[in-house]
């Protein structure tokens, strides 16, 4: 593997996150600097919260199916990509996304 291909995606991922970090920032001292109602401002924070939670099952449930997926690959002892492996991995990634949207639905 290439190595030198790998820094310049960790710098965009990690500007982009770092943006992204700020602007939440920036968000919610300007909802609590805007005097709205107590009550608002803070069912606006739980939902941001929840959402937070919401997402890292997803991504969790959705990366331990795409590990199933790549288990299922080395165990068939695929060493090469075809279009077989391929839909064993994009099939892991959707059941991983179908397993947390039913999640999601019956945690809220």
């Amino acid at each position: 593997m290439d190595f030198a291909l790998l820094i310049p995606i960790a710098l965009f991922v990690s500007i982009a996150y770092s943006i992204k970090a700020v602007v939440d920032a920036r968000v919610r001292k300007q909802l609590v600097s805007s005097n709205g109602s107590p009550e608002l401002v803070a069912s606006i924070l739980r939902a941001d919260e929840t959402n937070r939670r919401l997402s890292s099952l997803r991504w969790g449930i959705t990366l331990v199916l795409l590990a199933l997926g790549f288990g299922i690959v080395e165990a068939a002892g695929w060493r090469e990509i075809t279009p077989g492996v391929i839909a064993v991995l994009v099939g892991a990634v959707g059941l991983g996304n179908l397993a947390s949207f039913a999640a999601t639905r019956k945690l809220g």
